[in-house]
């Protein structure tokens, strides 16, 4: 059997301790439910674990049965939770032999605290995405997706999207008739492509008067599809093109056009999910030209096709 070993710790949230439980294991399916997962939940300190729920956990594993695992997956983290040597080895020296090393919410600070994404790309809960990318900066941080897939390498957002990421690897390892029938018992959906956006309300501030970046940006976003050239886009911020570059990298740590550049790959994402204009008419609203322009570019930034990806969806909301 596959065996899956899933990473406690002090003060860890049970909800996000059963996710892999319950879709690996079955756990509180029915003994009709069989699992081709062997899952042992474990702690560096085996024993009894306090949560924020009210009520311990008793723990019975060490870090052997992440020595010993096919698959390695980290529920959650604490921020604040400094990583220790004793599980910093045992992932590596995983990692190192083949074991698919999973991080889901904010178990993404563990594996970027470990070392292993150094590099490398992650994607994380969008609440915490910013200051993760502040804490390892060797790390890229994505919070415009629901997981992201390297092989050896797996993260996603949290709570539902941690649930979707589960699925995607049952359906990886056995199948997807497999995991469509694990969603039916889950009353979940059987599939999210991970490139589907974490939903998170692309909000367009009131311009404030005495924060002229914001303005510029608020502006930037009403007009993504119209062409923006730098030197119009730093007036509206009353600044040089050269200030306005420097305090927008300042702010955003990313250039103006990096940043104008994702705000339109968001819009013809969420085009792509909610309507069902042609390519060449989105790649226009979204400020992208052609439809041309919008795969080459959506495809770049999220790994999938605009038609995939729609496709993805549309498959996603019949259920």
């Amino acid at each position: 059997m596959h065996q899956i070993a899933v990473l406690a710790f002090e003060r860890i949230s049970p909800f996000h301790l059963s996710v892999p439980s319950l879709v690996f294991g079955r756990a509180g399916l029915g003994a009709a439910a069989e699992s081709p997962y062997e899952v042992r939940v474990c702690a560096e300190q085996p024993g009894i674990l306090s949560t924020p729920a009210g009520f311990d956990i008793m723990v019975q594993h060490g870090l052997e049965a992440v020595r010993a695992a096919d698959t390695v997956v980290v529920p959650s983290w604490r921020k604040q939770l400094e990583l220790s040597d004793a599980t910093r080895e045992a992932l590596h020296r995983a990692h190192d032999r083949g074991a698919r090393i999973v991080g889901l919410c904010l178990g993404s600070w563990a594996i970027a605290a470990s070392g292993l994404a150094d590099g490398r790309e992650i994607t994380t809960h969008w609440s915490a995405a910013s200051e993760l990318a502040r804490a390892y900066p060797k790390v890229r941080v994505r919070a415009d997706t629901l997981w992201s897939d390297h092989g050896d390498l797996i993260t996603s957002a949290g709570v539902a999207a941690a649930l979707d990421c589960c699925l995607h690897l049952v359906r990886s390892d056995f199948g997807s008739r497999n995991a469509t029938e694990l969603a039916r018992a889950l009353v979940l959906a059987p599939h999210r492509s991970g490139s589907q956006a974490q939903y998170i309300p692309v909000a367009v501030p009131e311009p404030i008067d005495d924060d002229p970046l914001e303005h510029a940006m608020v502006w930037a976003r009403t007009n993504l599809s119209e062409p923006i050239d730098l030197d119009t886009w730093a007036r509206t911020a009353l600044m040089s093109r050269r200030t306005f570059t420097r305090h927008f990298r300042e702010r955003t740590a990313s250039s103006p056009q990096q940043w104008l550049l994702q705000q339109r790959v968001d819009r013809a994402r969420l085009l792509l999910e909610s309507t069902d204009e042609t390519m060449d008419r989105i790649a226009s609203d979204a400020g992208l030209g052609t439809a041309v322009n919008l795969r080459h570019h959506f495809h770049r930034a999220l790994g999938v096709s605009p038609a995939a990806h729609r496709a993805a969806f549309r498959s996603t909301a019949m259920v």
